[in-house]
């Protein structure tokens, strides 16, 4: 087999190709996301070191035979997400910024009501949520859930559904998943306020936020004592050097998709938030608000998984379920899991134990899944439809980020602004809408009209009749 090296690193650097031979004989269909995940793993655990030189994507596909376009399309992937690093010329290596997770044993938006045309944020289409499905797993559940389950559960969540959430998170998302670290939340929201209360804990009075960002999680840091440092986004992520300058040792961060700018975090920039996390003691807070959907390829793996010690990992399922079933994860560094999980415990005794038993059923038959390719494809229908609007209604609108999520940034000529008669006229006509300067704190970040605008909880036809509503209110007053 060939060597990526000569000499001692290159021997063990042979060896770890081993491991990529189960997903090689994969079948068709998976064996790009095997060789994928066989590869991370190998990075991970340190059988790849940092430095190593990889073959070419030719030699390795010919050692492994299978076709060149899977090898070239695993080292882009892991590239994207920092596991990887090359350049033009010379060649594929692995990255400086990966940490190997240590083994442990197992031991233990409102919506606008009355509006014509509602492009809001933050809300998935609710009539996707699997009604059928959910209903059949919640009677098995009642028929088949144990008396004893109906105490007061660990505060952690059932062991069944954590168990269930790190073969999920591991497989869809690349995150270094030990069930005895995940904590059933309610939401995102509640992950983020019992992260707060841990800094506040150690006596860490700030965090980092991005601006633009979210503006739940500096209310919901508030809400623990901690203060939000807002922090410039650029076009590779939160910016590294006014994090350092801000004197905060943690930092939120939502890398897959950026929050509002639709940006996903360069693996340079992601090496850098671990490399500055490492030199402070510090930690990073991941929020994966919408990780699983990516639309023109696959979705960029979590920074977790990275440097599973340095970053604390959450989701939830409010956009590919019901934001109403208050039901989400959080899966902390080992250093913060005690904490974490005595103040879940002090703050509501842990979560409801049928809504956990009914949700690991879900995970385990397959039914999230399906239900997460069924919101692919509607939502991936409707960003095509919002993106063919603009183009029809506003000859030379910009639309930015990656494809993926929920939302985009519009960005619309300036025989359109300013942007306060823009937002007045459309509002007149019953169009709900949110400019970028409403989740910013710069004060001069209003150049032109740029619009965040949702799309998921919006059938194809009303996008349409919208975007042209807007138009017609833009132009007319």
């Amino acid at each position: 087999m060939t060597s990526p090296q000569t000499g001692p690193e290159g021997r063990a650097a042979t060896s770890a190709w081993e491991l990529l031979l189960p997903a090689a004989a994969a079948p068709a269909r998976a064996r790009g996301r095997a060789l994928q995940a066989a590869l991370r793993e190998a990075v991970r655990s340190g059988r790849l070191a940092p430095g190593t030189r990889l073959p070419s994507s030719r030699d390795l596909a010919a050692d492994l035979g299978v076709s060149r376009g899977l090898i070239t399309e695993a080292y882009e992937q892991l590239t994207a997400e920092g596991y990887l690093r090359s350049g033009r010329g010379a060649g594929t290596w692995v990255g400086e910024a990966v940490r190997a997770a240590r083994p442990r044993a197992h031991d233990l938006a409102p919506r606008t009501p009355g509006a014509r045309a509602d492009f809001v944020p933050g809300t998935p289409d609710l009539s996707l949520f699997p009604r059928p499905a959910w209903a059949a797993a919640q009677r098995d559940v009642l028929a088949g859930l144990p008396h004893r389950e109906l105490g007061y559960p660990d505060p952690r969540g059932l062991p069944r559904l954590r168990t269930a959430l790190a073969g999920l998170l591991a497989r869809r998302r690349g995150v270094v998943a030990d069930p005895e670290r995940i904590v059933v939340v309610s939401g995102v929201a509640q992950a983020m306020t019992l992260l707060g209360f841990a800094l506040h804990a150690r006596g860490l009075r700030s965090v980092g936020v991005e601006d633009p960002g979210s503006p739940q999680h500096a209310a919901l840091y508030a809400s623990a004592g901690v203060t939000a440092v807002p922090l410039p986004v650029d076009g590779e992520g939160i910016a590294v050097e006014p994090l350092r300058a801000s004197g905060a040792r943690a930092v939120v961060v939502t890398p897959a998709h950026q929050f509002p700018t639709g940006i996903a975090y360069s693996a340079r920039r992601r090496a850098e938030l671990l490399d500055w996390a490492r030199s402070v003691d510090g930690i990073v807070l991941e929020d994966d608000y919408d990780g699983d959907f990516r639309y023109d390829r696959a979705p960029v793996g979590a920074l977790q998984g990275l440097d599973p010690e340095r970053v604390a990992y959450t989701g939830s399922v409010s956009k590919s379920l019901a934001p109403g079933l208050r039901l989400g994860w959080l899966l902390v560094p080992r250093a913060w899991a005690d904490e974490v999980v005595e103040r879940k415990r002090t703050l509501d005794l842990g979560h409801p134990s049928l809504d956990q038993a009914l949700f690991a059923r879900f995970l385990e038959r397959g039914d999230y899944d399906r239900q997460l390719r069924r919101c692919q494809r509607a939502y991936r229908e409707r960003r095509d439809a919002l993106v063919a609007a603009l183009a029809e209604h506003f000859p030379g609108a910009e639309v930015s980020g990656i494809a993926a999520g929920l939302h985009v940034i519009a960005s619309l000529p300036g025989r359109f602004g300013p942007p306060e008669r823009f937002l007045t006229r459309v509002r007149r006509a019953g169009v709900a809408v949110r400019p970028l300067s409403d989740y910013t704190h710069d004060e001069g970040a209003e150049r032109g009209v740029r619009l965040v605008l949702g799309y998921a909880h919006v059938p194809p036809a009303r996008i349409h009749e919208g975007v042209r509503l807007m138009a017609e209110a833009a132009v007319t007053g």
